[in-house]
């Protein structure tokens, strides 16, 4: 009977170390894949959020501008008429 649970014991010791091997395989294989999309992204020229984020303020910024510059433009044409 002794033996019989040995081989289990060894079993079980085999399955958890087997189940160990997989997690860290699945860990490296998505650290891996996430370094391909980032150099693949980085090869596409792709924008980040933050930067898109900042070029629509600063033409959002550049819109008001342009209309309060028109209105005063305005003002003035018809003042001078």
């Amino acid at each position: 009977m002794q033996t019989r649970n040995k081989i289990l014991d060894d079993i079980s010791q085999l399955m958890t170390n087997a189940m160990g091997v997989a997690q860290g395989a699945k860990d490296e294989a998505e650290t891996a894949m996430s370094s391909m999309m980032d150099r693949w992204l980085a090869d596409r020229d792709f924008v980040t959020r933050e930067e898109f984020d900042a070029v629509r303020a600063m033409a959002q910024k550049a819109r008001e501008e342009n209309e309060a510059l028109k209105a005063r433009l305005d003002a003035l044409e018809n003042a001078t008429k």
